[in-house]
């Protein structure tokens, strides 16, 4: 509420007609949504009448998309606040265009109406909430960079048995003056042993830009320079990383591999011993936003996380000498949302799907295919029945 009593303030000090700038690149991407907003809709409209049989009602509720709905309403639960504070009766879109056409500035103030001063006042509101989410978003990337700060270092000293070990509070011996930071920031195009003195002196051929995959990117810290896909993202120290910041630091303090039934049985037991000795448990992060698998965006976002906890930096931007973590980050996500071809998109799936079993446990169940589940006695059955129906309904 307090957030909707600044935007009104700030609508007292300011004229009515006062259209907040946009980009132009975002008024035509806007426009273009629109229109594919539509064209989906009349091809959604067609594919159901093409496909839809009487024997698929059963069938439908067992569909991955009935698994968004829990997601979905986290995301309806947020806006709650709109309906009460900023437009009772006009939609999002309704305030969003407004402010457009006054960007656009087709009009004078003397054509303006009450209405669309009305919406413009609500567009004002609504930036005003925007900006808050915008100050939530950089403090919680704070708060992630902190709490790496101290166990990336420990995660390094135990793994690397470091003797002086790494201190966590003194940045300025992290990066390429540590041995062991180096070898993880390393490109994996180069050896360390081999180039320390040329990548600490930034020598010709020895500069590390975002173009290089570092070495912590990597399972075992080491890439095959024939094929630079193996492997990647699926360092142990990136999935520490990824569950301190989503899952608790706790849990990143064992990092299980595939393992075998002797493993699995050992897990279990820990697991309802750890149940039956605790009384609550903290709601960590990935609950809070109702995150029940690992994304390209979430995996880019630990990546930069972790390489900046390993760097000499002390304190968080977008560009660390030669390397630029704007570009690292779309390199990341360019990877799996821009895969070419379907072998490696059906790589980069996969790949998802590794990250989520080992963030979120070893269920395989969101791994089933359509056809696996058509397949099983449960639809298979209801198929059948509606099958022997219509060939009763036929017959009479």
């Amino acid at each position: 509420m307090s957030q909707a009593m600044d935007g009104i303030s700030q609508l007292e000090e300011s004229s009515w007609s006062m259209a907040l700038p946009t980009s132009e690149t975002a008024l035509q991407k806007r426009k273009i949504a629109m229109l594919e907003e539509k064209l989906l809709v009349l091809e959604s409209g067609q594919a159901i009448k093409q496909k839809y049989k009487r024997y698929c009602t059963t069938y439908i509720c067992f569909s991955p998309l009935t698994m968004t709905v829990r997601e979905t309403n986290y995301y309806v639960s947020k806006g709650r606040a709109l309906r009460r504070v900023i437009a009772l009766f006009d939609s999002i879109e309704d305030l969003i265009a407004e402010n457009d056409r006054r960007c656009n500035g087709d009009e004078s103030d003397e054509d303006v109406t009450i209405d669309q001063h009305r919406l413009q006042a609500g567009y004002i509101i609504l930036n005003n909430m925007l900006k808050k989410l915008g100050q939530g978003a950089d403090g919680a990337q704070g708060d992630d960079t902190s709490k790496l700060k101290c166990l990336v270092a420990e995660w390094v000293n135990r793994e690397f048995k470091l003797n002086p070990p790494l201190d966590p509070d003194d940045k300025n011996c992290h990066g390429f003056v540590n041995d062991a930071c180096g070898r993880l920031l390393c490109p994996t195009e180069l050896d360390w042993n081999s180039t320390i003195a040329g990548i600490r002196d930034h020598a010709d051929g020895f500069v590390v830009t975002e173009m290089s995959w570092p070495a912590f990117m990597y399972e075992k810290y080491t890439a095959d320079q024939n094929n630079l896909e193996e492997g990647l993202f699926k360092s142990s120290l990136l999935v520490r990383a990824f569950k301190a910041i989503f899952t608790s630091p706790s849990s990143a303090k064992e990092v299980a591999d595939e393992g075998n039934g002797a493993d699995i049985i050992a897990n279990n037991r820990r697991a309802r011993k750890d149940f039956s000795s605790v009384k609550k448990v903290k709601t960590h992060v990935a609950q809070i936003i109702k995150m029940h698998q690992v994304t390209p965006r979430s995996t880019a976002y630990v990546s930069c996380q972790l390489c900046f906890a390993l760097s000499s930096v002390t304190s968080w931007r977008s560009v660390d000498g030669n390397f630029d973590y704007i570009p690292f980050w779309q390199s990341i996500v360019d990877f799996f949302e821009q895969a070419p071809g379907r072998v490696a998109q059906k790589k980069s799936k996969q790949l998802l799907t590794w990250w989520t079993r080992k963030i979120f446990g070893t269920s395989c169940r969101a791994e089933l295919s359509e056809g696996a589940k058509a397949n099983m006695s449960v639809n298979a059955l209801a198929r059948q029945r509606a099958q022997v129906d219509d060939a009763s309904f036929d017959s009479a």
